[in-house]
């Protein structure tokens, strides 16, 4: 085994943890499966005995006794059965309900690091990648920890008590009917393995079409306005022709899974049978034993043939565990380090701020410094790239800034109850999401109160002047939503992720480029509701309507301030901010 599969094997120790806390119940599960295998492993036995008994047959009473033979026979085999279902039934009930166990335990703690990791990783990170290891990963996982360890524990109390029962009664015929067992085992190993690559690839083109009939109907409208819709259908076309032929090749493949067994089953059988046969005539063994080992092989079969199923779920375990300890391994750039309460008063200071992306090196931030007091309004204005946003993130610490301070009343923001802080805040983001639910639980997932009252709501929505909106569909503020919101246009979701934050009381409001859909003289009536003297806002925009009645204005270029001051003072001033305003009220003149 290759460096690579030591520590992919390594990886499941991570799980051990797990057995330790499920210890009793496995132990349990562990004594139902040697209790089952006591019983069926007597069945053969007694079929042997039977056979042997009736064939020896020299009753004088034949047919009663025959008649009572039978009786005594078919209860006792109903005895073994009925007690062979039970433990089997309890077995189930530990071992693979333990698996059910630690799956829960496992999907819980990689969502609390979907949760803990910070806002750069999911920036470098594949979606599809991120999903996998909560779904597909913890499933093969699972499958090792449930059916795996299962069929481990059964192979081995089985294989002691049938093949100690086989030796006692003839060690020839033993070797002779377990010779195929092995070589079974091998082939379905290599069998299952291949089965497992062609899976991968069937699941990887499954996957790619999913993402693509995902893309379509997301971007149906795109589609049919470019008159695209027969390229895509050539794209589908060739992608389902090639899920249909990788599953063509999986399927034959698993068609030759069940025959090999039957195949090798039947080697033994016959082998048995022979040389059973040979054994009796020279009064070795009896016709009982014959049957007994018929027996025996049948139920040792699915033993050995687990082996290679086994060995090949494992490997899977493994590889997935791998990845998802990788992730589990992962650290938060971003750490809150205090937990003592926390209550915003209003002021934010920059000082000398600087910040780099690090996966591009583009520097977005550059000694930037401003201050910002309670009940204050300020705009940031740019082109597109200028680094508005990342003031933002550097403002909620979703990105840590590499040099200068920025100071939360007076306070390090390092040093401040994170989670407080953000909890009084209201973040519009740029790119608005809606959840698939109704427009009233969107509006209160920004709520930390579990009721909100109707009038609540009502007073919410016409700050955000979405009230009149709301109230024209059918079922108002039970209307439920498509996709990411897609019963609705840019300018009612963008309106709607501004109601939600507000529904908090934030200390805080932070708007980011979230008016771009909407209207001027619309712009111009929700900013006048958000004129609140007790709370603190930023907005950044690329628009200048959007900013022009802050207080104070920072007009930004490559990271750094080139202009600062009130609209007034800027338009006066005629630099840059005065040129941008002069294109953007012609560009408005021209629209209308």
């Amino acid at each position: 085994m290759t460096k690579i599969g030591n520590y992919r094997m390594k990886s499941l120790s991570y799980l051990n943890k797990y057995f330790i806390k499920y210890k009793w119940r496995l132990l349990l599960g562990a004594l139902f499966v040697f209790a089952t295998n006591v019983f069926r492993a007597e069945m053969p036995d007694f079929f042997g005995n039977i056979t042997d008994q009736l064939m020896n047959w020299r009753g004088s009473d034949e047919q009663n006794s025959l008649l009572k033979t039978a009786l005594q026979a078919g209860g006792i085999y109903m005895f073994l059965s009925l007690m062979t279902s039970i433990f089997l039934f309890m077995t189930r009930q530990t071992i693979i309900i333990v698996s059910r166990l630690i799956e829960f335990d496992l999907k819980n703690e990689i969502y609390q690091q979907y949760q803990k990791l910070s806002f750069s990783y999911y920036k470098k990170s594949n979606t599809g990648d991120l999903v996998n290891r909560i779904s597909e990963d913890v499933t093969k996982v699972r499958m090792y920890l449930g059916p795996g360890v299962m069929y481990s524990i059964n192979i081995l109390f089985l294989s002691i008590l049938i093949i100690r029962k086989m030796l006692m009664e003839s060690p020839f015929l033993t070797l002779v009917t377990l010779i195929p067992l092995p070589i079974m085992s091998y082939i379905i190993y290599k069998v299952s393995s291949r089965i497992n690559k062609l899976s991968t690839t069937v699941q990887e083109e499954q996957s790619g079409m999913s993402t693509l009939v995902q893309e379509t109907f997301t971007g149906i409208r795109v589609i049919k306005a470019y008159g695209r819709t027969e390229e895509k259908e050539d794209k589908f076309s060739e992608s389902a022709e090639n899920y249909k032929n990788k599953s063509m090749r999986l399927v034959l493949v698993n068609a030759l899974f069940m025959p090999t067994i039957f195949v090798l089953i039947g080697v033994s059988t016959i082998l048995c049978i022979y040389v059973g046969g040979l054994l009796h005539f020279s009064g070795d063994i009896s016709h009982g034993v014959i049957l007994k080992f018929i027996f025996y092989v049948n139920l040792l079969t699915w033993p050995f043939a687990s082996i290679g199923f086994v060995t090949s779920m494992i490997q899977r375990a493994a590889a997935s565990q791998t990845r998802i300890n990788e992730f589990l391994k992962e650290k938060a750039e971003i750490v809150n380090i205090n937990s003592e309460p926390y209550s915003f008063e209003g002021k934010i200071e920059f000082r000398n701020v600087s910040y780099t992306y690090p996966n591009s090196g583009i520097k977005a931030i550059k000694n930037l410094s401003f201050v910002l007091r309670k009940g204050e309004s300020m705009g940031i204005v740019g082109k597109t790239g200028s680094g508005k946003s990342t003031i933002l993130h550097l403002l909620m610490r979703q990105i840590e800034a590499d040099s200068g301070d920025i100071l939360i009343d007076n306070i390090p923001i390092k040093q401040v109850n994170l989670s407080d802080f953000r909890s009084q805040t209201g973040v519009v983001p740029q790119d608005v999401f809606l959840f698939s639910d109704t427009i009233k639980n969107n509006l209160l997932f920004g709520s930390f109160e579990p009721t909100v009252s109707d009038q609540r709501l009502i007073e919410i929505t016409k700050k955000a002047h979405l009230y009149h909106n709301i109230i024209d569909f059918k079922d108002g503020f039970e209307t439920l939503l498509g996709e990411r919101g897609v019963n609705m246009s840019g300018g009612q979701k963008q309106r709607l992720s501004i109601a939600r934050a507000l529904i908090r009381d934030p200390k805080l409001l932070l708007l980011d480029d979230c008016l771009s859909a909407v209207d001027t003289e619309t712009e111009e009536i929700i900013l006048n509701n958000l004129n609140d003297k007790e709370i603190t806002s930023l907005v950044v925009s690329h628009r200048i309507s959007s900013i022009r009645n802050a207080g104070k204005i920072l007009n930004i270029e490559d990271g750094q301030v080139i202009e600062e001051g009130t609209h007034s003072e800027l338009i006066a001033a005629g630099g840059s901010y005065s040129e941008l305003y002069e294109k953007q009220l012609m560009e408005i003149e021209k629209k209308s």
